[in-house]
């Protein structure tokens, strides 16, 4: 038995924390338990000898050696109950005891229905039934019912805990035979329990040592920790029913034997009938916490659910239920729909990490800026939304002064970023639901984005009609080549100042069955935002260069451009689309001519460079079109591989005209003035020396047949527009020189092939 304190001390010092605290418990627990031993076999050998043999002496003995069990008996109770993975908290290890006095209490009545009369089931003479060991045996009981408790509640794996609480309560049981052997004189029964003692405290010992790692962690007291509610969750009420169970058969057998209650048993039930009431009132106030926690953690949650992490903004699930409250109130609101225009370059270029961090602070400058009551929210990514208790020309002023406050410059660690912001504004004014208002402030952010940005829109109904038709075209152009609804027509380019015919630009029309005509100013840069615009280009590159076959083979002297979208031009097939083209229909390369916008300069130069080169390299000619009305200046144009020059026409004008035509000559480059409509500005284009021109006062845009019609009519010899001899020895010696080019868009001398 002092092995075994020594072994429970020594692993004490080895840990740290509640692991030692408990360890100590049970070394003490066991030391009070081996005094006991000792002065149990100290007085079983005096009752041996006679040296003690009044019944007053054993008493008085027996009343010692019962208190050194109680002591032990406590010790080891606490200890048992401060082991890891016996009970979650403080708070838990006092339920455990107060489930172990339910116990304790119906094993205590069971047991004194079985000593007393009429049962008596130890008999007359060999009870150890004595006052002294009264307070012992009530703390065994306890011990056992504790024990019990822990097996029914400690989590997975609990061996080495119910192996500890087998060991405490055969040890308290034990201690009782010891204290009660001595009391009542009998040193046999006293002897093979002090062994039987022994014995417990090896067992506690041994167990005591793999309790190191529980499974699941105590917790302070008052923690709302998930290990709380899954201690709340496992308590059963079957301990409470069965220990009821065995006292009331107990009582009714004892009344049906003919026996009486005295003062044990009558206390016994009460404190039985005091622990359950008390026991209930815990769940009671448990249950209650509980209750509490869960409607604590229903409304975080709730609020997570209704709040952007990033921002700390309403999300959309906030903004709907806002709106719903609103509508249920009967408010006047308008709602705001906010997108910062170019967030995707920050991140892009700066990385996520400098884009949320633009975002935490918009949503700051919103929260600074907005009255009490309205609600700002983040719908995601860089979309955001105010819900603003004003009537809508008060909302309209308030969204001028956001686009002030959020298109103002954020600081950040790489350095300073400017942002613009384009705001929608729907009003809840006859409108029917919550789906319509979002819908419709989404109608006036997108019409506001489409018309310059960094500015403010007010719903119409007009934006919802134009958006329908435009909803319509992008559905019908994704068929309108397979339905045959789409055509050429070709306006000439004339020599100046005759007017001849000595070429064409070759323009797309789209002629819908119910829609009618479709302008390409309309259904151009639609085509460049579904990315249908590749696919048009083709078709019109392909019926293009079959025309102008059919016109070569008869014989007339002409030539052909095609306009090329910037998609178009930048995909890597494009080169090798126009070979296949000009194979495929025997045209000789320098007879096509491909238009790229001025416009399209304003991308990447030096990709646009290297296209063009490519192009031009398979013989072709490169047309910078709408010259002047674009981006490009005089050092872009010295390096782009271009062959013609069209002038804009809004160039047409004295000493412009006249600087650009002697501009371009003096690169080496054809001429060509556009939007020729008037005499006086045909007078001023041949005036400067312009011998190309292009324009409504020289020939509208008509289809083939009519343009071949004026071809035949021709009284003189139409001759190509500069194909110089120089162009044509180099391509047929194979023999390129490199020239600048352009980048494109879909446009025409229109600007029908522009993007949106």
């Amino acid at each position: 038995m002092l092995a075994c304190v020594v072994r429970l001390a020594a692993s004490a010092r080895a840990r740290a924390g509640a692991t030692r605290h408990a360890h100590r418990l049970l070394a003490a627990g066991a030391a009070a338990g081996a005094l006991t031993t000792a002065g149990g076999i100290a007085g079983s050998l005096a009752v041996r000898e006679h040296v003690v043999h009044e019944r007053s002496d054993l008493t008085s003995l027996g009343g010692l050696l019962a208190t050194g069990v109680g002591v032990s008996g406590v010790l080891l109770l606490a200890g048992l109950l401060a082991l890891p993975g016996a009970a979650p908290s403080v708070r838990g290890a006092l339920r455990y005891l107060l489930d172990g006095f339910v116990i304790a209490a119906a094993v205590w009545f069971v047991c004194w229905v079985a000593v007393t009369e009429p049962t008596r089931l130890l008999g007359d003479s060999t009870p150890l039934w004595c006052e002294p060991v009264l307070v012992p045996a009530a703390i065994a009981a306890l011990t056992l019912g504790v024990a019990v408790i822990i097996v029914i509640r400690a989590p997975r794996p609990r061996g080495p805990i119910v192996w500890v609480g087998a060991g405490v309560t055969l040890a308290t049981v034990a201690g009782i035979g010891v204290a009660g052997g001595v009391c009542k004189g009998q040193p046999l029964f006293a002897d093979l329990s002090a062994v039987v003692l022994s014995a417990a405290f090896g067992v506690v010992a041994f167990a005591a040592r793999r309790t190191d790692r529980p499974s699941a962690p105590r917790v302070p007291e008052g923690d709302d920790s998930p290990a709380v509610d899954d201690e709340l969750s496992r308590r059963g009420s079957a301990y409470a029913f069965l220990p009821m169970a065995a006292m009331a058969a107990s009582a009714i057998y004892h009344l049906g034997r003919g026996g009486t209650f005295d003062v044990v048993g009558i206390v016994s039930g009460i404190l039985e009938g005091f622990a359950l009431v008390g026991r209930q009132f815990v769940a009671l106030h448990d249950v209650r916490a509980y209750a509490e926690r869960l409607r604590d953690r229903e409304a975080h949650f709730r609020e997570l659910a209704h709040t952007d992490p990033l921002t700390g903004l309403a999300n959309r699930r906030g903004l709907l239920s806002a709106l719903e409250e609103e509508q249920a109130a009967g408010a006047r609101a308008v709602l705001l729909a906010l997108d910062l225009d170019g967030f995707k370059n920050v991140n892009d270029m700066r990385g996520h990490d400098v884009g949320d961090a633009v975002l935490v602070e918009v949503g700051q400058r919103l929260r600074m800026n907005l009255r009490p009551g309205d609600v700002a929210a983040r719908l995601g990514g860089d979309e955001f939304a105010v819900l603003m208790w004003a009537r809508p020309e008060e909302a309209k002023r308030a969204a001028a002064r956001l686009l002030g406050v959020l298109g103002g410059p954020y600081e950040q660690a790489s350095g300073t970023v400017f942002l613009s912001v384009s705001i929608g504004l729907a009003s809840c004014e006859s409108v029917p639901d919550v789906t319509t208002l979002l819908r419709n402030a989404d109608i006036a952010l997108r019409w506001a984005k489409s018309h310059g940005k960094n500015r403010v829109e007010l719903y119409d109904v007009a934006y919802d009609v134009k958006l329908r038709r435009r909803t319509e075209l992008e559905h019908e152009l994704r068929g309108a080549i397979d339905r045959d609804e789409l055509h050429l027509q070709y306006q000439p380019v004339v020599v100046l100042p005759d007017v001849r015919p000595v070429g064409a630009e070759a323009l797309l029309r789209w002629q819908h069955p119910r829609l009618g005509k479709v302008g390409p100013d309309e259904f151009i840069p639609l085509a460049e935002e579904c990315g249908m615009i590749n696919r048009l280009g083709a078709w019109v590159l392909h019926q293009a260069c079959h025309q102008l076959s059919r016109w070569l083979a008869e014989g007339h002297d002409v030539w052909v451009s095609v306009n090329v979208s910037p998609r178009e031009l930048h995909a890597s097939g494009y080169v090798d689309q126009v070979k296949d083209a000009l194979r495929a229909h025997h045209v000789p390369a320098q007879r096509l001519v491909l238009e790229v916008t001025e416009h399209a300069v304003s991308t990447d130069v030096e990709e646009l460079i290297r296209r063009l080169r490519d192009l031009r390299e398979t013989g072709v000619r490169i047309a910078l079109d709408d010259f002047g009305a674009g981006y490009s200046s005089l050092g872009q144009l010295r390096r782009l591989p271009v062959d013609i020059l069209k002038i804009d026409h809004s160039l047409v004008v004295r000493q412009m005209v006249r600087v650009v035509v002697e501009l371009g000559h003096q690169f080496g480059l054809e001429v060509i003035a556009e939007g020729i409509g008037e005499q006086e500005q045909m007078a001023m284009v041949v005036e400067a020396g312009c011998k190309l021109g292009q324009g409504y006062l020289s020939g509208w845009p008509v289809p083939a047949e009519h343009f071949e019609a004026r071809l035949e009519s021709a009284t003189s010899p139409a001759r190509v527009v500069p194909v110089p001899q120089q162009e044509t020895d180099r391509h047929q010696n194979a023999g390129p020189t490199p020239r600048r080019a352009h980048n494109v868009r879909a446009v025409d001398s229109s600007r029908e092939m522009r993007q949106a």
